[in-house]
């Protein structure tokens, strides 16, 4: 027998003969009725395991990990209200199970084993994972992911203060709502655990609300390595701005009195609280791994016979809620019910193709209030001075710190975050004044953490806010392209596009800035961007397209909820000249607040027919500068801007260059993993009759110094490779 069968079967016998582990006896607070609903979701959630792993060794289940040892999770459930934002462990199908029972009307083990075979019919996902989750009972599905839920737990914690103070159109949380998040304590040394950890106590001990209340599942190992006995109390017990609370995850009665407990001080006191939960893993980390081939088999038994289901029926004798006996018919008839339900589950459609796979990658569009934008006063007074300057030509710093000034005019929701965003202005001065326009509320200095200012925006975005977080380098998202990776674009599709987190990424980023920052401040790599579905990727090179692009950005936000990455070229921030010192060639003027350019929208300059370049942000300005040159030689040329990257226009890129008898592809980005290995690929199966060629950076970070550019494509090298193109090199 497996480990599953054998602790099925001390079960049935230590109940039968009433061999149950030693502890406390219960403690008051928990009724009778509520201690036997809790030990049935604790007994469905073990019976799920076990059918879970039966119908993976038939072929009717997939992967799976159990929550076996972690069913005192229906505990914590009981202490919160099923309108309490929950991101959970993957363990803590105890916990769903519970609340669900908080809900009339609810079929969660049908609802679950859908999951588990990955039907289409499964409500939350919609058959593309096994997964915890659930729209009515405000949980956000999760797969096995490890502490990556912490940072928008704490976004979505600070989105409950916000949302007292600001209410957004889309609000989804209640106002005496909280936030609960629950994760193993191998998971706690995560950096991203930690991260979230931190930037909780930083905002507690700064008195700003965060109603937060983290669980820990201290089972003493991860998947194979143990954690140091006393690990978590030692690290924990004492980190300022959060309560510690601790209680054995065996026991409901005291799981219970102690959530409880922890609930209502972050509830009343708005303030995060650290749940320190005892628990055991029975079985092994997760479908068919054995435990006894790193830990010893007397270690094995010992966790078994903690059996916290064996605690309940213990307890429930010594208060006289529920018999053994009782327990135990409870107990077969409950997996009896679950083999039955696995089997019509097991025979229910999945997905069929990709288009049905793919189909919730993009969320659904919203319906949203009609804006008729702020009165001519309170754009005066929010304007100030600048107003008098609208008319004149900009650069592009200048014109985005007015869309931006525009937009949280018009739109109440929209919150800014980021480091040195609010006081300072930004680090390029972008966002200048905005706080002192709108407050700190809504234009938020956080603490040096990427991750946090992701987990920020997406938990706001939980609760109906458009966040628009600034990453102030783009080689400063690599230290957290998971939140946009693996939690803002998967939401919706692990969702079937009923949860979603809609943001705006401001991102500084690309090269040729003079004689600054090296390869850690002039980033040429979208590589991390391009490559994740449902994510759009936007870079403008003029101010004016800057501030139309941003406007189209928000609208896609707030209006189809999608998550909006949107690169702004540092060396294209204060350009103003184009051909010669001070002829003021790359300035524009700001466009009125009704114009946008539109997604999939691409830019053209000029209408030469021998040669198209193809091009984008700082590629524009070095195509425009060759221009004359070209215009010399002899080369009609036109030069289209992209734009938007991801998805890739294609259609507007094909039009644009088709009466085109060459196409050269001017990318400032690296040759390997660039934008312009996609439109060889297109132009290749499009309009193979078409000569292509490519200028793009060398495969290597950027120097610091004179030698900033080097790697970098030129004015020179555009013209050179153009006239090489097109035959008319000398």
């Amino acid at each position: 027998m497996d480990r599953a069968q054998i602790v099925h079967q001390n079960f049935l016998n230590r109940v039968a003969n009433r061999e149950f582990p030693h502890g406390n006896a219960p403690v008051s607070g928990l009724s009778k009725e509520d201690a036997v609903s809790l030990f049935r979701s604790q007994v469905l959630s073990r019976a799920l395991d076990q059918t879970s792993r039966t119908m993976q060794k038939e072929g009717k289940g997939f992967y799976t990990i159990g929550s076996s040892g972690h069913e005192g999770m229906a505990a914590v459930a009981h202490a919160l209200r099923p309108t309490d934002i929950a991101f959970l462990h993957y363990r803590d199908a105890a916990f769903q199970i519970a609340r669900a029972e908080q809900l009339p009307g609810q079929q969660i083990a049908w609802d679950m084993l859908l999951s588990f075979a990955c039907s289409c019919e499964d409500p939350t996902s919609g058959g593309r994972h096994k997964v915890l989750g659930s729209k009515a009972l405000m949980i956000p599905p999760q797969t096995s992911t490890i502490a990556s839920h912490l940072p928008k737990a704490v976004g979505a914690a600070y989105a409950l203060g916000a949302a007292r103070r600001n209410a957004p159109e889309h609000r989804q949380l209640p106002e005496d709502g909280i936030a609960m998040c629950s994760f193993g304590d191998a998971s706690a040394n995560h950096s991203t655990a930690q991260g979230a950890i931190n930037t909780a106590g930083w905002t507690s001990v700064q008195s700003t609300p965060l109603p937060l209340l983290f669980v820990c599942e201290d089972n003493g190992i991860g998947i194979s390595v143990k954690t140091p006995k006393g690990w978590i109390q030692i690290s924990m017990q004492h980190r300022p701005g959060i309560k510690y609370f601790q209680a054995n995850g065996l026991d409901i009665y005291e799981t219970y009195a102690v959530a409880k407990e922890a609930a209502e001080y972050v509830r009343t006191r708005r303030k995060p609280a650290f749940l320190h939960l005892k628990t055991v893993r029975l079985y092994g980390h997760a479908g068919a791994d054995m435990p006894t081939t790193y830990l010893s088999k007397s270690e094995v038994e010992a966790d078994e016979a903690n059996d916290p289901l064996l605690h309940s029926v213990r307890l429930m004798d010594q208060a006289e809620a529920l018999s053994p006996d009782d327990a135990l018919r409870i107990y077969t008839d409950t997996c009896a019910r679950a083999k039955r339900i696995a089997a019509e589950a097991s025979s229910r459609p999945h997905l069929a193709d990709a288009q049905e796979v793919m189909k919730s990658l993009i969320p659904p569009k919203r319906p949203c209030k009609p804006t008729n934008g702020p009165g001519a006063k309170a754009r005066a007074d929010a304007f100030g001075n600048d107003l008098r300057a609208l008319d004149e030509p900009q650069p592009m710093s200048r014109l985005i710190n007015w869309a931006l000034t525009d937009l949280m005019l018009e739109h109440s929701e929209i919150v800014c975050m980021g480091e040195d965003v609010g006081r300072k202005g930004g680090v390029y001065g972008v966002t200048q004044k905005l706080q002192q326009r709108f407050g700190a509320d809504r234009v938020i200095d956080t603490l040096l953490d990427e991750q946090a200012i992701l987990g920020l925006a997406i938990g706001m975005g939980h609760n109906g806010f458009i966040p628009i977080p600034e990453i102030q380098f783009l080689a400063y998202l690599h230290n957290a392209e998971d939140q946009i990776r693996g939690e803002a674009a998967t939401l919706p599709f692990f969702s079937n596009g009923q949860f979603t987190n809609p943001m705006v990424v401001r991102i500084a980023g690309l090269g040729y800035q003079k004689g600054f920052g090296g390869h850690f401040h002039n980033d040429n790599s979208l590589a991390v961007l391009r490559d994740i579905p449902g994510v759009i990727l936007a870079c403008p090179s003029t101010g004016a397209d800057a501030a139309k692009m941003l406007r189209e950005c928000v609208r896609l936000a707030r209006e189809e909820q999608r998550v909006v990455a949107f690169v702004e070229p540092i060396a294209l921030y204060p350009m103003r000249d184009l051909h010669q010192p001070q002829d003021g060639g790359w300035m524009t003027i700001y466009p009125s607040s009704e114009q946008r350019i539109a997604l999939g929208q691409v830019g053209v300059h000029g209408n030469g027919t021998d040669l198209a370049i193809v091009t984008y942000g700082n590629g524009n300005y070095l195509s425009q500068q060759a221009l004359p040159e070209l215009q010399t030689a002899g080369v009609k040329t036109r030069v289209i801007d992209m734009r938007w990257l991801a998805p890739l226009p294609t259609k507007g890129i094909l039009t644009a260059t088709k009466d085109c008898r060459h196409v050269l592809i001017v990318d400032e980005c690296r040759r390997t993993g660039s934008q312009s290995e996609g439109l060889m690929t297109l132009f290749c199966e499009e309009q193979s009759h078409i000569p292509i060629g490519r200028v793009v950076a060398e495969d290597s970070f950027i120097a610091t110094g004179p030698a900033y550019a080097a790697t970098l494509p030129s004015r020179k090298g555009i013209v050179k490779a153009a006239l090489e193109l097109t035959g008319e090199a000398i």
